[in-house]
């Protein structure tokens, strides 16, 4: 069953409310009856929380009668599929959100309609939130965080430099339960190298949203350690959201990540 042509979807790596995250569990449940905006779009169950952060189905089903109007206005031909990725999105085992360019489309031919009742674009779809770049559905991000192999500690601290976090973690597998879509769970120690713009608490929360909700990614970090390990991962900020770029497994007879990691703290990165 196809939700509609593979170009109008991707992964979604980060997405979630504002700072600070609070874990959150999710579970799948029948779209209502009620939510006629998602009705006949070609799947059945959808995930809560949604990515607009509505805890409820209740609260998704109000707040989605608002977008009717504009639907009827016939304004961009994915606009059903763009507002229900949001308010229901696929119950599948990852996020899937809408690419920021499906974004920006839906939002460039709708926006003036909205603007002509007096209403602007709203801040909570705002679409530089949303991934640009990566693969799309089947194949979304199917090398996504690949565990890089051992280079020289001079290279690995110039990754360190590039990227705004570099967490050393532990990540334990946890016993398969069909409500949450995390696999592992995450230490209670994290050995930061490098925060960036969060603080430590921040962190820790982006890192758990990460660990549940990127599932490609933690796969192909843990493929080789099914029972989980300790892992130095390192990545970019986009606003709230973790992007993890690259990740390591830390191992004892890995001298140069090692080594890379003791000379950190006085190294000098060049800009």
């Amino acid at each position: 069953m196809l939700l509609c042509s593979a170009s109008l979807l991707c992964l979604l790596l980060l997405a979630g409310p504002s700072s600070p995250l609070p874990r959150i569990t999710s579970y799948c449940v029948p779209i209502p009856p009620g939510m006629a905006l998602c009705q006949n779009i070609g799947y059945t169950s959808m995930r809560m929380p949604n990515l607009l952060g509505h805890d409820s189905p209740a609260e998704a089903v109000q707040q989605s009668a608002s977008w009717l109007p504009l639907l009827a206005r016939e304004c961009h031909p994915d606009a059903r599929i763009f507002l229900c990725s949001l308010f229901a999105p696929i119950c599948l085992d990852r996020f899937i959100s809408p690419c920021r360019s499906l974004c920006e489309s839906v939002r460039d031919s709708c926006a003036p309609i909205m603007s002509c009742y007096g209403y602007p674009w709203p801040e909570i779809l705002r679409c530089d939130q949303y991934p640009a770049d990566h693969l799309v559905l089947p194949q979304a991000s199917c090398r996504d965080c690949e565990l890089e192999e051992g280079s020289s500690s001079k290279d690995t601290l110039e990754t360190f430099c590039r990227s705004d976090f570099v967490v050393k973690l532990r990540l334990t597998r946890l016993k398969y339960s069909p409500a949450s879509l995390a696999q592992f769970s995450l230490a209670a120690k994290l050995d930061v190298l490098k925060h960036g713009p969060l603080l430590g608490g921040q962190l820790r929360s982006c890192i758990e949203l990460w660990l549940e909700r990127d599932a490609t990614c933690v796969h192909n970090m843990t493929q080789k350690h099914p029972r989980g390990g300790t892992f130095l991962v390192t990545g970019t900020v986009q606003g709230e959201h973790l992007v993890v770029s690259k990740a390591y497994a830390w191992q004892r007879g890995d001298k140069n990540l090692m080594a890379a990691a003791r000379r950190w703290k006085s190294h000098k990165c060049r800009h």
